[in-house]
């Protein structure tokens, strides 16, 4: 491929200073890696030219996509940082460097300290610059696609490490096309027996359902033109194996009970046109009671935007139908990248002008938990599992995992509020502090003016790290006699 060749397939006008910055990386990387073959037997440099592909595509920064053509050089060549600092300065060379220190990060046990360690650099560059973690998904994929060229007993590994690593940190950045991509041809190495069986559950149910789909496709758009809404397009989309090997187990293994194994996607022109389409289908198509669900006020905690509401079509078939902007939209597939802008669009290129909360816990949790164990299990809970949005009675947000209790809530929104918590109102409702808070909750922390006394068993009734931390410390220094936490609590009030 030569430079012209890969400039036209990120299909993105540079200007002219960002096309050179470019076309010199893009020849050094082949200057550097030259005579290197991967296990494929293809020249090296495809690899980090593919990357910078993939990334492009979706975040088309001429620096971020520099350092991706360049980022196995310092490694894998006898091309050291400083000369790639001296060529391309500090901004490219700084990425590039972030990549490199990531390490080997290599899935064995949470016992194995390197492993563990490695995934602290990782989450330590992540929360610096969340470009190093854009680059290393690009890396991720591409290895990704070609794995089959791998030796048999790695290909499991790197599949798991996928699984487990990777595809939710996708996630969490919002990145649907590169999640679901990473999910499935892992899914497929990592488990092939289960994701032949899903695929199989999958297929059979959509044997039936393809022509209604085209049939709800027709009807809805006459509806949206006889209402005189505005739209763009509409879209099917049908789910993917490992999201339906995830959700097969809460509906008892039966597909006909999930709604949005198809959708129907319903491009608007405009936010006020999202909830016209949903007044006029709701007004022609009888929709399922409480299945409307606002990610547009109440937006997911890694930015999704859109209105999901489930509907019986003119022959009583169930659907789930999506409604959201071409922005929305854009956000969905492109995640965090979607919201920065770019310096050829004349715009600052500021890396800290969108931040996700999440990103900014990381370091937090990191200078808490210590031990590699915890660490591994803080990692899993609290940034890879299935997120909920609670809320407070004024109307933030708090980003918890599936199964939080109003305990998580409580220290989520105050580090010291679990300790003054004798109950809670969920919907202006009472419920027991081991509650199961579900997204769009409003949860409400009845407080004492005297520190509640905890008990081990609260231990069992929270999810998150950061509760689990701070109920530990204070029964630790309670069983030793000291009560100096709880003092000082009292003090503060």
């Amino acid at each position: 491929m030569d430079f012209n060749g890969f400039l036209s397939k990120i299909q993105f006008k540079f200007k002219d200073k960002n096309k050179e910055l470019l076309e010199r990386a893009f020849k050094f990387a082949e200057a550097a890696h030259k005579g290197q073959k991967r296990f494929s037997g293809e020249e090296y440099v495809i690899h980090p030219q593919e990357a910078a592909l993939i990334l492009g595509r979706i975040f088309p920064n001429a620096t971020t996509i520099a350092a991706t053509l360049l980022h196995d050089v310092p490694e894998d060549t006898k091309v050291g940082l400083l000369e790639i600092e001296k060529e391309f300065g500090k901004e490219v060379a700084s990425l590039v460097d972030g990549v490199t220190k990531l390490g080997k990060v290599r899935l064995r046990n949470s016992k194995d300290k390197y492993y563990v360690e490695n995934l602290r650099k990782m989450f330590v560059a992540t929360s610096k610059d969340i470009r190093v973690i854009l680059i290393k998904l690009a890396d991720r994929i591409h290895n990704m696609r070609t794995i089959q060229y791998v030796k048999k007993e790695k290909q499991k590994r790197i599949a798991e490490e996928t699984l487990e690593i990777f595809a939710p940190i996708a996630n969490r950045l919002g990145i649907g096309e590169w999640k679901d991509e990473l999910e499935d041809t892992a899914f497929e190495i990592a488990n092939p027996e289960a994701f032949k069986k899903t695929k199989e559950v999958l297929e059979a149910a959509l044997s039936g359902r393809q022509s209604a789909l085209k049939k709800l496709q027709r009807d809805v758009s006459t509806i949206l033109k006889t209402e005189g809404v505005k739209f763009e397009d509409l879209k099917g989309r049908v789910k993917r194996v490992y999201s339906l090997y995830k959700k097969l187990p809460r509906y008892d293994g039966d597909v006909n009970k999930i709604y949005d194994l198809i959708a129907l996607r319903v491009i608007t022109q405009s936010t006020a046109d999202c909830y016209a389409a949903l007044g006029a289908i709701h007004k022609h198509l009888q929709p399922l009671p409480g299945r409307v669900k606002d990610f547009i006020a109440l937006p997911k905690p890694n930015g999704y935007r859109s209105i999901h509401t489930t509907v019986f079509d003119s022959e009583k078939n169930v659907f789930e139908i999506q409604i959201r902007t071409e922005q929305m939209h854009d956000e969905a597939e492109r995640g965090i990248a979607a919201h920065w802008v770019y310096e050829e669009e004349g715009k600052s290129d500021d890396i800290n002008s969108f931040k996700v909360q999440w990103v900014e816990d990381l370091q937090s949790m990191q200078d808490e938990v210590k031990n590699a164990e915890d660490f591994l299990q803080a990692l899993k809970i609290d940034f890879f599992q299935d997120r909920i949005f609670v809320l407070t009675p004024k109307g933030d947000v708090k980003d918890l995992p599936e199964g939080a209790t109003p305990i998580d809530f409580a220290f989520s929104v105050h580090s010291d509020l679990g300790f003054f918590m004798m109950g809670a109102k969920v919907n202006g409702k009472m419920v027991k502090i081991d509650h199961a808070l579900h997204s769009g909750d409003v949860v409400e922390i009845i407080k004492t003016k005297k520190p509640v006394k905890i008990s081990q068993d609260w231990l069992k009734q929270v999810k998150t790290s950061n509760a689990k931390h701070k109920i530990r410390h204070y029964l630790n220094e309670n069983q030793s006699g000291i009560f100096n936490t709880l003092k000082n609590l009292i003090k503060r009030k």
